[in-house]
């Protein structure tokens, strides 16, 4: 598929906020779900948990079921995440080796992952670790997360600061992983990979499917109704 050049209207009059995609990924973490969430933008996730449900947090230093960060000036700088932000403990949490932490990780016992992108193709590859040859390489523990986890999430803007689209035919950054991601969570739409595609489950109610289109890499495959994206405001 040819696309045209994405410097279109990006909608910013109904686009998503931060804390609004990590609020709409939150709704999708079942009750006592094992997660992983990436370093920046995914820990957001974890303010929006629904009433009822909790799920149990693992960051790859070696700490599971962590809490809310502290009140400014309550820091124990001995409790960081992955992130070397401060964080509370909730109970029953637990310190490991962080060699224990992949080793949970890579045996497939996280149910969730959830982490930023800079580029996700149709068939479910992820590069979010480095633009080309720009900048340091920080890949982390992406690697392993995209594939030890049952689930892998991503949160992210459907354009680049310059119009570009994230959502593409095939990745042109550097890989995090290969046929990895099942299900993006963007500023205007919730959409699925299926088969080497991808499935649009949820888009902005003030858009067309046309326009999401013009704003995707990528062709969008339609299996079902399409429902509204529909969040708080936060």
């Amino acid at each position: 598929m040819t696309t045209e050049p994405h410097t279109a209207n990006a909608r910013d009059d109904i686009k998503l906020s931060n804390a609004q995609i990590a609020w709409r990924a939150a709704q999708d973490i079942a009750d006592g779900a094992y997660v992983n969430l990436g370093i920046g933008f995914p820990e957001m996730v974890a303010r929006y948990q629904p009433p009822g449900r909790q799920a149990i947090f693992h960051t790859e230093n070696g700490l599971l079921n962590f809490g809310e960060a502290p009140k400014p000036g309550e820091e124990d700088w001995d409790l960081i995440n992955a992130g070397k932000k401060a964080v509370t403990l909730k109970p029953g949490a637990s310190f490991f080796h962080h060699a224990d932490s992949f080793a949970m990780v890579r045996g497939g016992h996280l149910d969730v992952a959830i982490l930023g992108a800079l580029q996700v193709a149709e068939n479910g590859d992820l590069a979010n670790w480095r633009v080309g040859s720009k900048g340091v390489p920080a890949v982390g523990g992406a690697m392993d997360l995209v594939h030890g986890a049952k689930q892998v999430f991503v949160i992210t803007e459907h354009l680049t600061k310059n119009g570009d689209p994230k959502l593409v035919e095939k990745c042109t950054f550097p890989l995090t992983g290969v046929g990895c991601i099942t299900r993006i969570y963007t500023s205007h739409a919730v959409i699925d990979i299926r088969d080497g595609h991808f499935v649009l489950r949820e888009k902005r109610a003030a858009m067309s499917v046309e326009e999401l289109q013009a704003m995707t890499g990528a062709r969008l495959h339609v299996d079902g109704p399409i429902a509204d994206l529909v969040v708080p405001e936060l």
